[in-house]
């Protein structure tokens, strides 16, 4: 055999450069299940299911298409992938493995290990998927003070010619996050279209039931299971999302509202993350949907920078930055991660909500994951390294390169500030706005001390008066500083005894 083409569970596109000078009589797809990837983080099961599910998927199609494959099942009892390549290897003795570019230092760092160990050439192609190579992001951000991924994307928009009339952006503005930020009002979301979901066939109810069986214990539930797993799958979820929900996204991409898990929402990064679609088929599709006047240019440009901006930014910071970026904690956070996250079970109606669907369907839209979830964890001050494995355990569409950087970096500030500009913090009256959560609720959300005080409030003003001195130095902080120093010394000490309460469980 001349190589193994390794092919991870978050590599499923057939045009990869892994597969470039491909030659079915002398070469050999190499796939593998593994313990390791669902256990080294508790992965949840609708995360496990979707993983194992779109693989078998995709290797039914390479049968199917005449391809040399080797699959190694979780039955077959490899503990991690380091042991189940050095297998593969042994049987087929290849004079070389090709690979392309993981999305997991961990998972690269294996690979590279087992090769070295065998004496076999490494061939470590750049990933296509992407608009821009890691490479690029680095020559964008040499010799840059600050990282901003709003000077990136504008870059990338140039470069990639996407929503732009000559050299100027579409309708004359680069950002239009100020006509993106609405809530639903008293009368809460009309008109909600259904997403479009997909009943599991023969070989996802096989993965169902092992998964149920072989990590019962861990967190989740696959009941409701009907995320895309395939490419036709996912290209059917793409053109429903453009033609039913991306009008009205952009109005409505911060707002949340009770039981209503989707509202307008794409619903399409686990299908971007597992490479099932391609981001320039869905940018270019979202740009003609507004070129065509099938959706209006603040959704479709506010949608566009999700993915040619920040998932291409978040990807460049994770590369760059790694390994030691996993170890930053600027804000020395060292709470144990709260047990409610793993089953929702807490008082707080708004955690309750986002918990809930979070382990009923492994999804939660980006305010939930950042304005609620990552900031009780961030005011709570729980270790950063905890939310990162809890984000990355409980979400379908959790790879580690994208995962990471969010977390750790834009929700939890652990890195401080190479992601965001200032902590992501606010009083449990951000909430109320954008949802009607605190309706639904024992604690007042603008109160900060007593027996109905609302912990997130409480903790809010706990957060500034801990961190006080490093927030002092930040501008875009300076307001929410200036707030804190107006409070009299009584009331700074009943919101640090009301703090404790919080931190030690007695509330919520």
């Amino acid at each position: 055999m001349r190589h193994l083409i390794i092919v991870l569970g978050d590599q499923l596109n057939r045009d990869a450069s892994a597969f470039d000078g491909f030659d079915p009589a002398q070469d050999c797809v190499w796939m593998a299940e593994v313990a390791e990837e669902s256990t080294h983080v508790r992965s949840g099961l609708p995360r496990t299911a979707l993983f194992l599910s779109a693989m078998r998927h995709y290797a039914a199609q390479c049968r199917a298409d005449g391809l040399s494959l080797d699959y190694a099942t979780l039955e077959d009892g490899h503990a991690t992938l380091a042991d189940a390549l050095r297998d593969a290897i042994g049987r087929h003795r290849p004079r070389g493995l090709v690979l392309t570019a993981p999305g997991d230092w961990r998972v690269l760092q294996a690979l590279r290990a087992v090769a070295a160990a065998e004496g076999l050439p490494l061939d470590l192609r750049d990933d296509r998927h992407f608009y821009a190579t890691v490479r690029d992001f680095a020559a964008h951000a040499k010799g840059r003070k600050q990282l901003r991924m709003e000077y990136f994307y504008r870059e990338m928009r140039r470069r990639h010619r996407v929503l732009m009339d000559g050299d100027e952006p579409a309708g004359g503005e680069w950002n239009f996050d100020a006509e993106n930020r609405e809530s639903f009002g008293k009368t809460g979301p009309q008109g909600v279209p259904a997403p479009l979901r997909f009943e599991p066939d023969a070989i996802t109810r096989e993965v169902i039931a092992l998964v149920q069986k072989r990590f019962a214990g861990h967190p989740g539930r696959l009941e409701s299971f009907a995320w895309p797993v395939t490419r036709a799958q996912a290209l059917q979820a793409l053109q429903a999302f453009i033609t039913r929900r991306l009008p009205h996204f952009g109005r409505f991409q911060d707002a949340m509202w009770t039981d209503e898990p989707w509202l307008w929402h794409a619903l399409l990064a686990s299908s971007l993350n597992l490479k099932l679609l391609d981001p320039r088929e869905v940018v270019n599709a979202a740009e003609a949907a507004w070129r065509e006047g099938r959706a209006p240019l603040p959704a479709v440009e506010g949608f566009i920078r999700q993915i040619l901006g920040w998932r291409e930014y978040v990807r460049g910071i994770y590369w760059t930055q790694m390994p030691g970026y996993a170890e930053r904690n600027a804000l020395a956070a060292h709470e144990p991660l709260p047990g409610f996250y793993w089953t929702g079970d807490t008082s707080m109606h708004c955690l309750r909500q986002a918990i809930g669907q979070t382990l009923e369907h492994g999804y939660a839209h980006h305010i939930q994951r950042l304005m609620v979830t990552g900031l009780y964890a961030l005011l709570h001050g729980v270790d950063p390294k905890e939310v990162h494995a809890w984000y990355l355990a409980v979400y379908v569409d959790a790879v580690e390169w994208v995962e990471l950087p969010n977390t750790l970096g834009m929700s939890q500030y652990a890195d401080g500030g190479v992601m965001a500009s200032k902590p992501y913090v606010a009083t449990g009256q951000y909430i109320g706005r954008m949802s009607n959560y605190c309706k639904g609720c024992r604690f007042k959300p603008e109160r900060r001390t007593g027996d109905d005080a609302c912990p997130i409030t409480t903790l809010y003003w706990d957060f500034l008066a801990r961190h006080e001195a490093v927030l002092a130095k930040n501008p875009r902080m300076a307001l929410q500083v200036k707030n804190l120093v107006r409070l009299p010394p009584e009331e700074r000490a009943a919101i640090a005894a009301r703090a404790a309460q919080v931190r030690a469980g007695s509330v919520g």
